[in-house]
């Protein structure tokens, strides 16, 4: 079964929690998606975890179009999220241009941040399903620092959530933000809300797939690493380098071999002919 906003509506409403998480390629959609991941997510972090960037704001829309086609290769259930990265949705034509664009290229819904009011309507009036964005926002906040611990900020969050679902957004992302804010906030809007360090409390959770995989050598409050990639990836690949140089790989049972008619064959026209 695809997966879809009523689906993740669904899960709100009956305290099922949704499980997000980033993919960037084609054999990492896949399992994921056998793993019954709900939402997939494309996010621009693909610039700091796969493409050596040093932000978000060098993300292109070429890039996440090109992870994205590969993702969409290898999912068959889950609900596909795509981020309009950096400079890419300063209007309203402009953000429905590129949206078309991701959604044209496997994403189910697109994802932008913060409170663009004339630019969600716009996205949604043509039918684009929405994924705002609130807390930190890393396009635009360089500084990764929890957001909305005061309390103006924590009201300026919960008014902007309120008022991204009342244009019609259809999930809410919350990134770094206090778990009693995200509590707060979640409560209050029937849309589902998927949390990224923001507390227990949200509908769901989405991490960066690297994180978990101990694939970066980072270790964040807000992560958790479930494997360690890199030390068994080093180990690995030694393992080869010594079998190579010791002439243990390749080993017989990773070779082909020409029938002996067909090698004799050969064997003589080299001893004639070379």
């Amino acid at each position: 079964m695809k997966k879809d906003s009523a689906y993740l509506l669904a899960k709100k409403q009956n305290h099922q929690k949704i499980v997000a998480l980033t993919a960037y390629d084609y054999p990492t959609a896949l399992l994921q998606d056998r793993a019954g991941v709900d939402v997939i997510f494309v996010g621009d972090s693909v610039g700091t975890n796969i493409l050596g960037y040093d932000s978000e704001q060098e993300v292109t829309m070429d890039d996440i179009v090109h992870h994205l086609k590969a993702v969409r290769r290898g999912v068959s259930e889950a609900y596909i999220l795509a981020d309009l990265p950096y400079a890419s949705y300063e209007t309203p034509k402009q953000a429905l241009e590129n949206a078309k664009k991701l959604s044209a290229s496997g994403a189910d819904i697109i994802k932008l941040e913060g409170v663009r009011e004339e630019i969600v309507k716009h996205l949604i009036e043509n039918d684009i399903k929405v994924c705002g964005h609130l807390g930190l926002l890393p396009q635009t906040q360089q500084e990764k620092k929890v957001q909305g611990k005061s309390f103006e900020q924590a009201k300026e969050l919960i008014e902007g959530a309120l008022t991204l679902e009342r244009i019609g957004i259809s999930v809410l992302l919350l990134e770094l933000i206090p778990e009693e804010l995200g509590q707060i906030i979640t409560s209050k809007v029937k849309i589902p809300t998927i949390g990224i360090g923001s507390g227990r409390f949200t509908d769901g959770q989405v991490l960066i797939v690297n994180d978990i995989l101990g694939i970066t050598p980072r270790q964040l409050r807000l992560a958790k690493k479930y494997q360690d990639y890199q030390t068994l990836t080093v180990q690995a690949i030694e393992q080869y380098k010594k079998e190579v140089e010791q002439k243990i790989f390749p080993s017989e049972e990773n070779v082909r071999h020409m029938l002996q008619e067909e090698l004799q064959n050969l064997i003589q026209w080299v001893k004639q002919s070379l």
